[in-house]
């Protein structure tokens, strides 16, 4: 193995980083909005709104909108704790709605699970490799 190419795992997980892991949990969340009630609905309207900004936030430089002043404040954020931090918020918020009254489609909730348990799994395997 060359040492200057990245291994396959830590490519899979900067990937799921920033490509799929935010899509995933908005999805999940709107699920969640349009099948809960009450104060579960609320917990994933937020997890489905902080997603879709992070998203915004990845995908502005591709749509020019690298201008706007509080692009700069935002993209920092996303960094934070190596960008785990921006991942997790709104899978908090999400899995909090597990918790809450108004709560329907549990399936929901193993999706999220089992997805979060990937990805500590990849987080995990890149501090191994």
């Amino acid at each position: 193995m060359n040492f200057l190419e990245p291994s396959p795992v830590l490519l899979a997980y900067l990937f799921v980083q920033k490509f799929v892991w935010l899509e995933l949990i908005a999805l999940l969340a709107l699920l969640r909005v349009a099948l809960a009630r009450g104060p579960s609905r609320l917990a994933a309207a937020l997890a489905l709104l902080l997603s879709l900004a992070g998203i915004a936030i990845i995908f502005a430089p591709a749509f020019g909108a690298m201008a706007h002043p509080a692009y700069a404040s935002a993209a920092r954020l996303m960094t934070l704790g190596q960008g785990l931090w921006a991942l997790l918020a709104p899978s908090v918020l999400l899995a909090s709605s597990a918790f809450l009254p108004g709560m329907r489609a549990r399936w929901i909730d193993f999706v999220h699970i089992a997805l979060l348990w990937g990805l500590v799994g990849l987080w995990i395997a890149t501090r191994m490799v």
